[in-house]
């Protein structure tokens, strides 16, 4: 019966697999758990076929794995997947939803990341986490001294003049306050180290990688939002146009159009967060230099012109993620446009 398997719907787990199999003509062939350690086994005496599942944390993973066992796997967002999902939510009925979705014309996939773009990644993810982290830190120490009437500035300098006002006034504190702003410092410093050492490993692959190399060549994208992109998109080519691939990365306006009405909304913010608010930070800093010198970005002044700076922040990340797509996928620098 295994001979005959065409489409294979797996719904992924972390002990336990549900698999959806059918045939050439729909028939039901296979339905049935795999326990971890009985998965690869199970589609290595497949032949090759095509294998759909949801793109998730381990999906990258199994879809290494499958390939190298010769098998046609693609990847689909779980959003992509729920409607094809009949009724109650069972692995089962996931893996049936799975199987029915990879075979529909006009779904869409992920690509799947290679070992080491997903390293990359985690670099991404792991510095992200720990500047949050010392965010939270750095708003409690401000928090804790304001209790004593210790009051700084915001930014880079008011962390600094914190810990240098503890290191003066520590004396006139109480020992259990000084036991604890000490620690919130230590991890300060701890944090502030790590995040360096992450910075130049990113950078250092950056520097390494062609289309993030290139990707860097356009304002608002620096070396950090260029490793982001070139790592999480391994295949522009999968978007047909800049603006799908801006509506993966959810800033195109949603649309709520009815009766030949067009109406537009705020962006959607859908897909992926991170690159996202990378955009977003970058194309402030464009926006902040646009609005010293207008003739930099007559673009931009024209817009600021019609629309409030936040609106415009995002318009022009809007307009940096279609650039971004169209450098991927044409192998080109950027170039600006003329005046």
């Amino acid at each position: 019966m295994k001979q005959e398997v065409v489409t294979v719907g797996l719904d992924l787990a972390k002990n336990v697999f549900q698999v959806h199999a059918i045939g050439a003509g729909g028939e039901v062939l296979v339905r049935r758990k795999l326990r971890r350690a009985e998965v690869l086994p199970f589609f290595a005496d497949l032949p090759s076929c095509l294998v759909g599942m949801e793109a998730c944390g381990s999906a990258h993973h199994w879809a290494r794995e499958l390939i190298a066992l010769g098998h046609d796997v693609r990847l689909m967002p779980p959003a992509y997947v729920k409607p094809y999902v009949k009724r109650g939510k069972t692995d089962a009925a996931d893996a049936e939803a799975i199987c029915e979705a990879v075979t529909r014309p006009t779904m869409r996939f992920v690509a799947v990341k290679t070992a080491d773009q997903q390293a990359v990644l985690m670099l991404h993810k792991s510095r992200d986490l720990m500047v949050r982290q010392r965010t939270m830190l750095i708003n409690a120490l401000r928090g804790h001294l304001a209790e004593y009437g210790i009051i700084t500035a915001v930014g880079a300098g008011g962390v600094t003049a914190s810990l240098k006002t503890l290191h003066e006034q520590q004396d006139s504190l109480p020992s259990h306050a000084r036991s604890a702003l000490h620690g919130i410092a230590s991890q300060l410093r701890a944090l502030a180290s790590e995040i360096d050492r992450l910075e130049a490993q990113i950078l250092a692959w950056h520097r390494a990688d062609a289309t993030s190399r290139r990707l860097a060549t356009i304002p608002g994208i620096g070396p950090i939002t260029a490793s982001a992109i070139a790592a999480a998109v391994p295949d522009g080519s999968l978007f047909q146009s800049g603006r799908q691939f801006a509506a993966w990365l959810g800033l195109t306006p949603r649309p709520h159009s009815s009766g030949g009405k067009e109406r537009l909304g705020g962006i959607t913010k859908q897909g992926d967060g991170y690159l996202r608010r990378l955009l977003v930070v970058g194309a402030t800093a464009v926006m902040r230099m646009a609005r010293k010198d207008a003739a930099r970005q007559p673009w931009l002044a024209r817009l600021l012109e019609r629309k409030p700076v936040k609106i415009a922040t995002v318009a022009l990340a809007n307009k940096t993620a279609r650039i971004a797509w169209a450098v991927m996928t044409r192998n080109e620098v950027y170039a600006a446009p003329a005046a």
